[in-house]
């Protein structure tokens, strides 16, 4: 018969003792979790495993002994771990030894009842439990029965994968003190920071309690119906600044949640988001530290004001050029000059109300870089509304062209349609034929020869202000691609591709170690990296 082994590979320099793990029959694989090492007393290891077993659910035994010969006093051990079959009755009872200062390893097992006279054969796997622990190569709970057995058909390994995972309460329960068991594993090496980790999670327990009360509160005050009256509500929906604080307060509640993530997609969302919300911070805090270093705000207040006159002296002179014959084109005089005054007009308020506020600039520069301390996110968003405050003027001139522009072509298109002898029923919202007179065609005619001249000079100004608006759009969208950049980016899942593969491990494959003629075969297993597709990574974030 042959008997598949799964060790841990940090089990191998363990003292002598116990191993304590899950036997699957229909496999004839025995998975090794830990070693009980000397001194114990049976009655003390019965107990903890019998609560291991309530714990896990997952029916872990003493499956046989690990004999570890490294003094020679220990080789006499062997006839005494053989006798411990006798007070832990399980079948087969697996006999590991490994010899002093030698990779050979021996492996015999002891049956009472023995199915087959002939000797048993061994495969020895070696694994890493940590790797296999906090992969997700296991099956999830939820899984269904159909999906269980076609999953047991592709690969056997789940049940290897599933023990290991279910069984985390034994890699956690002897972390901090020896008490009368003492087991080796591989939580075994790291008790110091496995310490200062439980510490965090303990006290992140009060914290996300307080954090989502004072969630909670925000939202609802968000909530309310005094913030849906005009002008809140549509300030509210304007402000980029607005916005991204709505998206944070949502991220920070989904962060804060003490609900339990269902599968690993939603882990890993509730990761990105976290390590995306603290680069954002500790980004606004260096931008925030920056500006404040060297008086940079007033720097910056000192600079704002020539810049804003440089701007208004390029858009004064754009006016003018299209004022007079712009690229040799003949415009319509009178209207190009009703136009240009009042596009001229507009730039002198702009300016005028710019240097009002000059003495305030800086203060409200001082206060818009602690909005830093939030997040870089906030910062840019302010940023983004600053900027459209500032083009205020540009947006107007867009606006008017626009709508100007837009009049000429449904003015135009009304009296074509007058020349065919069709008008627009309004009632039924289509195109119905109709008869005109004489007066009315040639007043018609005299709108449309009107109109069409009037044209040329409207959509040329319409142009213009169309690019200055579009350049406008192009600076703000580069700013909320760097926001979405910052909040969508799955960081947490980039780092843990190249510092952690394993954790988005796809598969195992298997390397020999050593096959020779009357030993057991030895083999290491080994954890892919997963290549997972773009969509399912950008799933996680």
């Amino acid at each position: 018969m042959v008997f598949k082994v799964f060790f841990p590979s940090c089990c191998a320099s363990a003292e002598s003792g116990l191993l304590i793990g899950h036997w699957i029959p229909e496999q004839n694989s025995a998975v090794v979790l830990a070693v009980v090492h000397f001194p114990f007393i049976p009655g003390q290891v019965k107990q903890y495993l019998s609560e291991v077993q309530q714990a896990t659910r997952v029916n872990i035994s003493v499956l046989g002994s690990w004999s570890n010969s490294k003094q020679e006093k220990e080789e006499r051990l062997d006839k005494f771990l053989e006798d411990l079959s006798t007070i832990f009755s399980h079948e087969p009872w697996i006999q590991l030894s490994k010899e002093r200062d030698s990779k050979i390893w021996s492996c015999r097992t002891f049956q009472k009842h023995p199915s087959s006279p002939k000797e048993d054969e061994f495969i020895l796997v070696y694994y890493d439990q940590r790797k296999v622990m906090l992969s997700q190569l296991h099956p999830p709970d939820n899984l269904t029965t159909a999906a269980g057995h076609e999953a047991d058909n592709a690969s056997k390994l789940t049940a290897v994968f599933d023990t290991v995972s279910k069984s985390k309460v034994l890699f956690m329960m002897d972390r901090y003190d020896d008490g009368p068991i003492k087991l080796t594993h591989w939580q075994s090496e790291g008790v110091e920071a496995s310490i200062i980790v439980e510490l965090m999670k303990q006290a992140s327990v009060p914290v996300c309690m307080l954090l989502t009360f004072l969630l909670s509160f925000v939202s609802s005050v968000c909530k309310s119906r005094v913030l849906k009256f005009w002008p809140l509500s549509f300030i509210w929906s304007k402000l980029s600044t607005c916005e991204q604080l709505g998206h944070r307060l949502e991220h920070l509640q989904i962060v804060s949640s003490n609900r339990k993530a269902q599968n690993q997609t939603q882990l890993m969302r509730k990761a990105n988001i976290f390590v995306s919300f603290l680069i954002d911070l500790a980004l606004g805090i260096l931008l925030m530290s920056w500006l404040y270093r060297e008086n940079r705000i007033g720097q910056l207040a000192d600079t704002l004001i020539p810049v804003a006159d440089h701007i208004a002296k390029e858009l004064q002179d754009l006016l003018q050029w299209l004022m007079g014959v712009p690229a040799g084109l003949k415009m319509n005089r009178a209207l190009d000059q009703v136009l240009g005054r009042f596009f001229l007009y507009h730039i002198h308020l702009w300016i005028s109300y710019i240097h009002l506020m000059s003495p305030f600039i800086e203060m409200i520069l001082w206060y818009v870089g602690l909005s830093a301390c939030l997040g870089l996110t906030v910062a840019l968003s302010i940023l983004s509304d600053i900027i459209a405050l500032l083009t205020f003027h540009i947006y107007c001139f867009y606006v008017y062209g626009a709508r100007l522009y837009c009049l000429k072509i449904y003015g135009l298109s009304s009296l074509w349609r007058l020349f065919r002898g069709k008008k627009w029923n309004v009632l039924r919202q289509r195109v119905d034929s109709c008869s005109y007179d004489l007066d009315q065609l040639f007043i018609g005619t005299l709108l449309f020869t009107i109109l069409l001249f009037l044209l040329p000079t409207t959509a040329l100004y319409y142009l213009v202000f169309t690019l200055l608006r579009l350049l406008v759009v192009v600076v703000q969208g580069l700013i909320h691609l760097l926001v979405d950049l910052i909040d969508s980016l799955p960081l947490y899942s980039v780092i843990l591709r190249l510092c952690r593969s394993y954790r988005l491990a796809a598969g195992v494959k298997f390397r020999v170690l050593e096959q020779k003629a009357g030993e057991p075969l030895r083999l290491l297993m080994q954890v892919l990296r997963n290549r997972c597709s773009r969509k399912t990574f950008l799933e996680m974030g």
